[in-house]
């Protein structure tokens, strides 16, 4: 988003409105002006990649694009039971894919509602609220994240 900000600004001094045409009209030095935004654009994006890849910034999975591998059933099994592991007031004695989070655990709604948010850090994508309702246990969230990632045995 900010590289797309950056090159907007830098190519938005290439063209001016014109007062008797309502359409834009490039400048003359636009030549010029191209090519060294073109090159102020390029650094820019290597120096934004750069640090993300340096500062240990990972971006957000997108396995629908074909870019990645897609996860296996028990792949974000393990991902999801991490999650519930990591959240300090879940008991892992008696943490299982059919326990319940509520009735079994004995998470409030706003328990709930924050295993839902580290799932969606976890997978990378938002969870409505009226499907957040209804993942009540791990085996209903492993479900939600297959179906929504395309993986079927």
């Amino acid at each position: 988003m900010a590289a797309a900000n950056i090159a907007r600004s830098a190519l938005s001094g290439l063209f001016r409105k014109s007062t008797s045409i309502k359409t834009p009209v490039v400048c003359r030095l636009s030549a010029v002006v191209l090519r060294q935004n073109y090159s102020t654009i390029n650094t820019v994006l290597k120096t934004y990649n750069t640090q993300n890849h340096q500062n240990g910034v990972q971006q957000a999975q997108q396995y629908s694009t074909g870019g990645h591998h897609k996860p296996s059933p028990k792949e974000i099994e393990e991902r999801v039971l991490k999650v519930c592991k990591s959240y300090d007031k879940l008991n892992n004695m008696k943490l299982s894919v059919d326990c319940h989070f509520i009735n079994d655990l004995g998470l409030d709604s706003l328990d709930h509602v924050e295993v839902i948010m580290a799932m969606e850090d976890e997978f990378g994508f938002e969870i409505p609220d009226g499907d957040a309702e209804r993942l009540v246990r791990p085996k209903d969230i492993i479900q939600y994240v297959a179906d929504k990632e395309d993986v079927y045995e």
